[in-house]
C-alpha cells in the first residue's frame, strides 16, 4: 500500500505541482496580458464560428438570401459593443466576483439570482463542449482524409481531461500555457484578413471550393417567415458574444487594480473580437462560401464521406492555398484556440460555484481551494459534466450548439436589466450631475441592451427548444431546485445549531461501556484508556452468541482481576449489533440528562485486503451508535504489524494517530435540544 500510495502522490506532483501556501495567493493574480487569453479565448475563439452560423441558417432559403449577411453582422456588433460596455460598468459597480449572479441578486432577489446562477453553470458546461468540439471539427477540416473524423469523439474527452490537469496546476500556470495559441490564433487571422483584403484589391482574391456549388432552398421563404429566419440567423450569429461575461465573474483574479483591469481587458478583447468578426465576415461573402446544415446538400458538388470544411478553413483555402504552410498552420492554432476556448468556463465555473457555495446554494466543499490554490473541487466536476455531454453527443458541434448560448443569454438580459435598476435606484441619491450624467448614460446603453439580448434569447428558444434547447432549460431547472434545496438545507441545519440558553451544561454523569469480545491487547488497552477518563460508570460488555466462549470469556475475567464489571448480554438469535443498541438505550431512557460514551477495540491495517478481514462488526454498531442521542463513540485503535506499511503523513497525522501512544480517535453523536429535561444532555 505504501508503494501505491507513494506512486499516487508522485503522480499528482507530476501532474498538478507541488501545494502553494495560502499566503501565495497574490502571486496568482493575472496581468492584462495573460488575463486576456485566459478569460477571452472562448470570446475571441466564437469569432471562428459566428459567420458560420450566420451563413448556415440563411442557407435554408437558398444562396439568395446570402445577401443579408452583412446586415445581420452589424446587427451582432452592435449588440456587441453595447455588451461589452454593459459589463465594462458592471466590473466597477460588483466587483466581488459575482457577476451576473449578484447582480441579479442584488437587483431582482433571490429567485433571479440562482436562476442566473443555474443558467451561467449550465452555459459553462456547454461553454467547454461546444468549444472542444468546434476545436475537434477544425482538426478533422485539416484532414482531407476524413480519417480522424471517426475518432472525434475519443479526441475531445481527451482534450477535456488535458484542460482540466492544466486548470488543476493554477491560473497563472494555465494562463501562461495557453497564451501563446490564443495570440497565436490572433495573429493568424490578422494576418488571413490582411492579407485577403491586399488579394481582393489587387484583383487575385479567389473563390472558395464552395463557390462552384449551391445551397439547395429547404423551403420558399417570404413575409414573417423571411422575418422569422433573419431573427433565427442573427441569434446563431450572436455565439459571438458567448464569453463577454466570464471577465466580470473574474474580477478577483486580476491584479490591482482589480476592476480597471478587468474593464481595460474587456475593452481589449470586444475590440479584437469585433475586428476579426468583420473581417471574416466580408471575406466569406467575397470568396462565396457556401456551407448548409446537415440536412442540406450544395449542388453541384461531390458527396463525401467525412463532414464540410468549416467557413473559416475555406477562407483560410482560398487566401492562403490549400496545401501551404500558412493554411496547416491557421488550422492548427484555430483548433488550438476552440478547444483552449473552453479554459473560459474553467475559470468561471469553479469561481461561481465557490461564490454559490459561499452563499449556501451549493456544498460547500466547492468554496474549498486546492493544492494549487485553484478551486479545483469546482474543475473537476465542470469537467465531468461536459466530458458526458460531449460522449452523448458524439462531439458534434451542429447537435451541441442548439444547447449553447441559452444559459449566457439568460444572464445578459438579467444582468443587463439589472444594472438598469442599479442606476435608477443611485440617481436618487446622486448629487453630482456628472455623475448623474454618466449613470443615465449607462442606463441607456444597458437597458438598450438588455431589450436586444431579450430578444435573442425569445428567438433562440422559439427556434431551438424542441432541436435541444429544452435540455438546456431542463438543466437549468434542475440546478436552480438543487440550490435552492441545497440552500433549505443549511438554512434548516443552521437554525437546528444555534444554541440556548444553558447548552454548555455539563451532563449529570457520564456512562462508560467498553465492547468485548475476548480478551486481548486492544480490549486491554480500550479498559485501560476508559478507566483513565474517570467515567461515573464503567463496565465492560459481551454479547453471548456461544455460552461456551462466553463463560471461557468470564472465567479469564475472573482469573486476571480485572477490576471492572462484564455484562453478558443473552442473543438467541446470534445478533451482536441489537442487543448492544437495546442496553444502551435504556440507559438512555433511564437517565436522560446523562450521556453514555462506548469504547470500541479497532484494527488498524495496512493492506487493502485486511480491512475485509477487521472491523465489520464495529463498523456496523459505530454507524447506528452515531444516530443514538447522547451516545458518544470512541475507537481506541490497535496498529497491527502490517500498518507500518502506510505512508508517513504529508499534512499532519492522521486521526488514528492523533492519541500519540494510546492513539484514541472520538466521534458523536449529534445530541438534539430535545434529549432530556432541560434542552440538553
Amino acid at each position: 500500500m505504501r508503494v501505491v500510495s507513494s506512486i499516487s502522490g508522485l503522480s499528482k506532483r507530476l501532474f498538478v505541482g507541488r501545494p502553494l501556501t495560502s499566503g501565495q495567493l497574490g502571486e496568482t493574480l493575472l496581468p492584462i496580458r495573460i488575463a486576456l487569453p485566459i478569460f477571452s479565448s472562448d470570446a475571441l475563439s466564437s469569432v471562428a464560428y459566428a459567420t458560420q452560423e450566420i451563413v448556415l441558417v440563411l442557407s435554408i432559403g437558398g444562396l439568395t438570401y446570402y445577401r443579408y449577411t452583412p446586415w445581420l453582422a452589424a446587427a451582432v456588433v452592435t449588440l456587441m459593443a453595447a455588451v461589452v460596455f454593459s459589463y465594462r460598468r458592471t466590473v466597477h459597480a460588483y466587483p466581488s466576483g459575482g457577476g451576473d449572479y449578484e447582480v441579479a441578486q442584488t437587483n431582482f432577489g433571490e429567485r433571479a439570482g440562482v436562476t442566473v446562477a443555474a443558467a451561467l453553470l449550465t452555459d459553462y458546461i456547454v461553454t467547454v463542449a461546444v468549444s472542444v468540439a468546434a476545436g475537434v471539427e477544425a482538426i478533422t477540416s485539416a484532414d482531407s482524409s476524413g480519417q480522424l473524423f471517426k475518432y472525434r469523439t475519443s479526441i475531445a474527452v481527451s482534450l477535456v481531461l488535458i484542460i482540466t490537469l492544466l486548470n488543476l496546476r493554477g491560473v497563472r500556470e494555465s494562463g501562461k500555457a495557453f497564451a501563446v495559441p490564443t495570440y497565436g490564433f490572433i495573429a493568424a487571422i490578422f494576418a488571413l484578413i490582411i492579407l485577403g483584403f491586399t488579394q481582393y484589391a489587387s484583383g487575385s482574391l479567389g473563390n472558395a471550393p464552395s463557390a462552384v456549388a449551391h445551397p439547395v432552398p429547404i423551403k420558399h421563404v417570404a413575409g414573417l417567415t423571411l422575418l422569422f429566419l433573419l431573427l433565427r440567423a442573427f441569434a446563431s450569429g450572436c455565439t459571438a458574444l458567448t464569453g463577454v461575461e466570464a471577465i466580470a465573474n473574474g474580477v478577483p483574479a486580476f491584479q490591482k487594480p482589480k476592476a480597471t483591469n478587468a474593464a481595460r481587458t474587456l475593452l481589449l478583447m470586444g475590440t479584437i473580437s469585433v475586428t476579426m468578426f468583420c473581417g471574416i465576415t466580408a471575406l466569406a461573402l467575397k470568396t462565396h462560401v457556401h456551407f448548409v446544415g446537415p440536412t442540406q446538400h450544395l449542388a453541384g458538388s461531390q458527396p463525401q464521406a467525412h463532414a464540410q470544411q468549416t467557413v473559416l478553413a475555406q477562407i483560410g483555402d482560398t487566401v492562403f492555398g490549400g496545401g501551404s504552410l500558412m493554411f496547416y498552420v491557421l488550422q492548427t492554432v484555430t483548433a488550438a484556440i476552440l478547444v483552449l476556448a473552453a479554459n473560459t468556463a474553467y475559470n468561471g465555473f469553479p469561481v461561481l460555484a465557490s461564490v454559490l457555495a459561499r452563499d449556501r446554494y451549493l456544498p460547500r466543499q466547492l468554496h474549498t481551494r486546492g493544492d494549487r490554490l485553484v478551486y479545483s473541487n469546482g474543475i473537476v466536476l465542470l469537467a465531468t459534466f461536459a466530458a458526458a455531454l460531449l460522449w452523448y453527443f458524439k462531439a458534434s458541434t451542429t447537435e451541441l450548439i442548439e444547447l449553447y448560448i441559452v444559459g449566457v443569454f439568460i444572464s445578459f438580459t438579467t444582468s443587463q436589466l439589472g444594472m438598469v435598476r442599479h442606476w435608477t435606484r443611485h440617481l436618487k441619491t446622486e448629487t453630482d450631475p456628472k455623475k448623474r450624467r454618466q449613470m443615465k448614460s449607462s442606463r441607456i446603453v444597458q437597458g438598450f441592451g438588455g431589450c436586444f439580448t431579450g430578444l435573442v434569447l425569445v428567438v433562440q428558444l422559439a427556434t431551438k427548444f424542441v432541436h435541444g434547447a429544452w435540455i438546456a432549460v431542463t438543466a437549468i431547472i434542475i440546478f436552480f431546485v438543487l440550490m435552492r434545496g441545497v440552500r433549505r438545507h443549511y438554512d434548516r441545519v443552521s437554525v437546528e445549531l444555534i444554541p440556548s440558553e444553558g447548552e454548555d451544561m455539563l451532563p449529570s454523569r457520564n456512562h462508560a461501556i467498553v465492547l468485548v469480545s475476548k480478551i486481548h491487547k486492544p480490549t486491554l488497552r480500550a479498559l485501560a484508556y476508559a478507566r483513565a477518563t474517570r467515567p461515573s460508570t464503567l463496565v465492560a460488555l459481551t454479547v453471548q452468541v456461544d455460552e461456551d466462549e462466553t463463560r471461557a470469556l468470564q472465567e479469564e475475567w475472573e482469573r486476571r482481576g480485572i477490576p471492572v464489571p462484564l455484562v453478558s448480554l443473552d442473543s438467541p438469535y446470534r445478533e451482536i449489533t441489537r442487543p448492544i443498541l437495546a442496553y444502551v438505550r435504556n440507559i438512555r431512557r433511564e437517565s436522560p440528562r446523562d450521556v453514555v460514551t462506548v469504547f470500541l477495540p479497532e484494527y488498524v491495517v495496512g493492506r487493502w485486503w485486511e480491512h475485509l478481514l477487521h472491523n465489520q462488526s464495529a463498523l456496523r454498531l459505530k454507524t447506528r451508535l452515531l444516530y443514538t442521542p447522547g451516545v458518544m463513540v470512541t475507537s481506541v485503535p490497535w496498529q497491527l504489524s502490517s500498518s507500518s506499511r502506510l505512508p508517513d503523513p504529508v499534512e499532519g497525522p492522521p486521526p488514528a494517530q492523533l492519541g500519540a501512544r494510546w492513539g484514541v480517535t472520538a466521534t458523536s453523536a449529534p445530541v438534539p435540544p430535545s434529549a432530556g429535561p432541560g434542552g440538553q444532555v
